[in-house]
């Protein structure tokens, strides 16, 4: 398959029970999510406005929003994450806009956004170029979207340190195992493909760094 080609999405669908059971077992990826959120908005000026495409339980939206005052929106497919979230952004004390949608027909007006993130559901998305073009039209000039997700060319013995790492039950360490080899592994690209999406994409190309078993894809929009 061509790394821009549209493909259907036959992975699990993340409602209901699957998507309560994935809530709590990625909570365990808390520190993660600071890194990350810390990483993402260094040097980002107040009063910017933060897009996380597919935040599921709302995890690294909820850092992004502890790290200054921003304002912050999730967009995901799945209701129940979009009650989660929504939930879980309440408790936290910080106003996050969750709503339901599509990440290639977004529902915000064109250069809304100073940043785009999408951590750990690219490989998910039906039509991924058409994803990064709307990451590039809903950003603002000389904005940026960094997508964070797992590298095709990841080890299993770089998962399997992983697995051991997060301190999973033996049950869900072996539900995580199997789901990287037959499930998240199939569907992930290599940073070959994420070369080849960039750069059929509005972006017109993209700087990829590799981070642990997954990859990190810097997407820029021009500044005029």
């Amino acid at each position: 398959m061509r790394a821009n080609v549209d493909k259907g999405y036959k992975g699990m669908g993340m409602e209901g029970r699957i998507a309560a059971w994935y809530a709590r077992n990625t909570a365990r990826d808390a520190a993660d999510f600071v890194a990350l959120a810390e990483r993402a908005t260094a040097g980002l000026p107040a009063g910017s406005r933060i897009l996380e495409v597919a935040p599921g339980p709302g995890y690294l939206a909820i850092e992004l929003a502890r790290r200054g005052p921003f304002g912050v929106t999730g967009l995901d497919i799945s209701h129940t994450f979009v009650e989660i979230a929504s939930r879980n952004a309440r408790e936290a004390h910080v106003d996050i806009d969750f709503r339901r949608g599509n990440a290639s027909a977004m529902p915000f007006p064109a250069n809304t956004f100073d940043l785009v993130l999408c951590r750990a559901a690219f490989k998910n998305f039906s039509q991924p170029v058409a994803a990064m073009n709307e990451m590039h039209r809903v950003l603002k000039c000389g904005g940026r979207a960094l997508i964070v997700d797992l590298s095709k060319d990841a080890s299993m013995d770089d998962i399997e340190a992983y697995i051991r790492r997060s301190s999973l039950s033996w049950v869900n360490s072996l539900v995580y195992r199997l789901t990287f080899r037959y499930m998240l592994l199939p569907r992930a690209y290599s940073r070959h493909q994420f070369m080849d999406m960039s750069s059929n994409s509005a972006f017109a190309g993209a700087r990829i760094e590799a981070s642990g078993i997954g990859l990190e894809v810097t997407l820029q929009k021009a500044a005029s």
